[in-house]
């Protein structure tokens, strides 16, 4: 009996450890599993984020290494430089003519595609060839089609009888070319983006808009677009994001990449650039991490004013269709 009673007891613990195992195993899983996202993302996101801020407040070369600290102000002499006002002009200026028609034509395309079109995956395909490009094929491509002397956009506008276009020398035009490439590189991918989230849609409230009369337009204003607020919402966002971050394009707008002979179209990473690596004034790598860090405070800002507008939109849409 006495040694029944020992086997038996030795079982009762292997069962007990093994329940405990299983508690921990349900939850510690999910930390396990999702750590590896943490992991690279203190690694490449977070360490670089805080070290760019301990390097701000230092003078900081290249050459010399971390010297005498500054406090604020490698901020204040970013504040006062006339081409950081000049880039962050440039940086606003080609992130609204870029992102406002991508987020635009992105839902049309999108539309068009959710329709019962032959051969659905070939055109789906299609819209995302240009986001596989190269950014730098793009740039050069674009940069030739946009030359100032023989550029086929100004080809193209000297036949029909008008003057070419400064697309190099003048601001606005200047803009206009890399805010195209913009476009032409992310409006695809945004609009399979919100193809998926259309797809998701319940068909039922469409038929039951036909049988009301609504049309096509009528259901995507009332249907189709409030029920893409979460998908909006983070479409823009992604934009805002990228869009004041943008350097490809830019960068290879022209053989030297200076961001024009004026900066007509250096934008802010341009000029973090410059500042950390470029060959007037560069080195400084301290100038370079408090501009990079206003960059970081003004992303933040501007996409939060975006989330708020776009929540508030898309809740006005949604009362309006119901």
């Amino acid at each position: 009996m006495s040694t029944l009673s020992l086997v038996e007891e030795r079982a009762v613990r292997r069962i007990a450890i093994g329940h405990t195992l299983n508690r921990w195993d349900v939850k510690l899983s999910p930390y396990l599993y999702v750590s590896p996202f943490f992991v690279l993302f203190a690694l490449t996101g977070l360490f670089p984020l805080l070290y760019t801020a301990y390097v701000s407040v230092f003078d900081w070369h290249i050459i010399g290494g971390q010297g005498d600290f500054v406090g604020l102000g490698n901020f204040e002499w970013v504040l006062a430089q006339e081409k950081f006002w000049i880039s962050l002009r440039n940086s606003f200026s080609i992130f609204l003519l870029s992102a406002v028609p991508q987020v635009i034509l992105a839902l049309i395309i999108a539309a068009v595609l959710d329709q019962n079109l032959r051969s659905k995956t070939f055109w789906r395909m299609g819209v995302l060839v240009p986001y596989v490009v190269a950014p730098v094929a793009v740039a050069l491509i674009f940069s030739n089609m946009f030359g100032d002397q023989y550029g086929l956009i100004n080809n193209l506008l000297g036949r029909i009888g008008l003057d070419p276009v400064g697309w190099h020398s003048q601001v606005v035009p200047s803009h206009l070319a890399i805010a195209t490439m913009v476009n032409f590189r992310w409006t695809g991918y945004n609009a399979l983006i919100f193809l998926a989230a259309m797809q998701a849609v319940p068909r039922d409230y469409y038929e039951a808009a036909m049988l009301d009369g609504a049309g096509r337009v009528r259901q995507f204003l009332s249907i189709t677009v409030p029920s893409l607020r979460p998908t909006l919402i983070f479409v823009i966002i992604t934009s805002t994001i990228g869009g004041l971050q943008i350097f490809d394009e830019p960068r290879m707008y022209d053989s030297a990449g200076t961001g024009g002979a004026s900066s007509q179209w250096l934008t802010i990473t341009m000029y973090i650039y410059n500042q950390g690596f470029g060959p007037a004034g560069g080195g400084q790598f301290g100038h370079a991490a408090a501009a990079a860090w206003i960059l970081f405070l003004i992303i933040i800002v501007v996409g939060l004013i975006n989330l708020a507008a776009t929540r508030t939109i898309a809740s006005s849409g949604s009362r309006s269709a119901s």
